[in-house]
């Protein structure tokens, strides 16, 4: 089982990092995904349609941040662990308003009403069963992200998390001023990061990326440098 783990190439780690450290960068197109996915989060949960909510987890770049906090920690990478904390911040502050425009203007005309719509209600109940599947996910999507040629299993896996259906529902409760609803939905959302980033710590370290810290140091600043030279291009754009 160890061989797992060991036989991995100091290139593949290198790739892992760099790959996770860009997909989790704080750019437009980033929050752009998180507005788009969590809005279509929301007419789901409202239409009660379980494959428009499958849907819109397949479109959320949110599991990165959470990995890449992860890989922080693991490193004891400061820099890494505030970039991370604050993209993820970030996204909250985009999705949750986002999902509660969504019911605020289009609530009333959702065929089910909410407290009777099972789809809102599954996202209500934070047990030890929801942790136990964001574990398992936390662990297989840390090594599919080191492992080449196992990357597409990660929007399978980004579905089993379900991060964003409960921020949905967390939106939704604050447009109702349901505040139970909020509270728990956000809990939920919250232990299913926790355990995200309690798992892939134990397989990144396993993995010993705590080794990688330079590479993740050289990315960090390539990405910055690069997100700069995004935002001064797209200001000259706006001022010719």
């Amino acid at each position: 089982m160890t061989t797992l783990f060991s036989s991995l190439t100091d290139k593949d780690k290198d790739t892992a990092v760099e790959h996770l450290i860009e997909e989790s960068s704080p750019r437009h197109d980033f929050f752009l995904l998180i507005v788009l996915s969590i809005t279509m989060a929301a007419f789901g949960l409202l239409m009660n349609s379980t494959p428009v909510i499958i849907g819109s987890m397949l479109i959320a770049p949110l599991l990165y941040p959470v990995l890449s906090l992860s890989m922080g920690v693991v490193m004891a990478h400061q820099q890494l662990i505030a970039r991370s904390a604050l993209t993820i911040l970030q996204a909250l502050t985009f999705a949750i308003p986002s999902a509660a425009a969504v019911a605020l203007f289009f609530g009333p005309q959702a065929p089910i009403d909410v407290l009777a719509n099972p789809e809102i209600q599954s996202r209500l109940r934070p047990d030890i069963l929801s942790a136990a599947v964001a574990f398992i996910a936390g662990i297989a999507a840390s090594f599919a992200l080191i492992k080449p040629q196992l990357n597409a299993a990660i929007p399978g896996i980004a579905i089993s998390v379900s991060l964003i259906p409960p921020l949905a529902v967390t939106g939704i409760g604050l447009a109702r001023f349901d505040w139970p609803m909020a509270a728990n939905s956000f809990v939920l959302a919250l232990v299913n990061a926790a355990c995200i980033v309690f798992a892939s710590s134990i397989v990144f370290s396993l993995m010993r990326l705590y080794t990688k810290q330079r590479v993740a140091k050289r990315a960090i600043k390539k990405d910055d440098r690069a997100i700069r030279e995004e935002k001064r291009e797209a200001k000259e754009q706006t001022h010719s």
